[in-house]
C-alpha cells in the first residue's frame, strides 16, 4: 500500500518528532519498531522501513563507479543515515546533524510518498509549493509521458 497524506507535526525540546499512527502502521510491519532517517535532496529527511532503506541501498551499491561524485554521494548519504527507535508514543529522536541539514526548526510536515515518509520544515515545505504547485500539469504530464 502506498503511503501518502501530509501531516504537520511538532519537534519537541528533545528532539522527537511523533510519526501519525496512519503512516506509522503502513510504513512498518507490526512487530517493528525503528527505521531508518536519512538525509533526502531539498533539503528534506526520509524515515524508510528497515526493508525499503536496505532496497535502497542495494540500488546505491549497484551503481558502484569509478565517478566521484556517485562516490561522494555514497559517502555523504551512508555516513548521514542512522537507525532510529520507535517508542511505544510513536516517536523518533531527529538527530542533531539531520536537523541541521534539512533546516529544521520546530514545527514539521510528514508527507506520505509511496514507500517512505518525507520530513521537511514547515516553512521549507511552503516554499517548495510556492515554486512548484504552478507548474503540476506540466510534472503530470512529464511523469505519465
Amino acid at each position: 500500500m502506498s503511503l501518502t497524506g501530509t501531516y504537520h507535526r511538532t519537534v519537541d525540546e528533545k528532539q522527537r518528532l511523533t510519526v501519525p499512527k496512519k503512516l506509522k502502521e503502513e510504513l512498518l510491519k507490526e512487530s517493528e519498531n525503528s527505521a531508518y532517517i536519512a538525509p533526502e535532496t531539498e533539503c528534506s529527511l526520509t524515515l524508510y522501513s528497515p526493508r525499503e532503506f536496505d532496497l535502497r541501498a542495494g540500488r546505491l551499491i549497484d551503481l558502484a563507479t569509478q565517478r566521484s561524485e556517485v562516490k561522494n554521494y555514497q559517502r555523504l548519504y551512508f555516513s548521514q543515515a542512522e537507525h532510529v527507535e520507535i517508542d511505544s508514543q510513536g516517536r523518533i529522536r531527529l538527530p542533531e546533524r539531520l536537523m541541521e541539514f534539512a533546516g529544521i526548526q520546530q514545527e514539521v510536515v510528514l508527507l506520505g510518498v509511496h514507500d517512505h515518509i518525507e520530513i521537511w520544515d514547515r516553512a521549507l515545505w511552503q516554499q517548495f509549493l510556492d515554486q512548484h504547485t504552478e507548474g503540476f500539469d506540466a510534472m503530470s504530464a512529464a511523469a505519465f509521458g
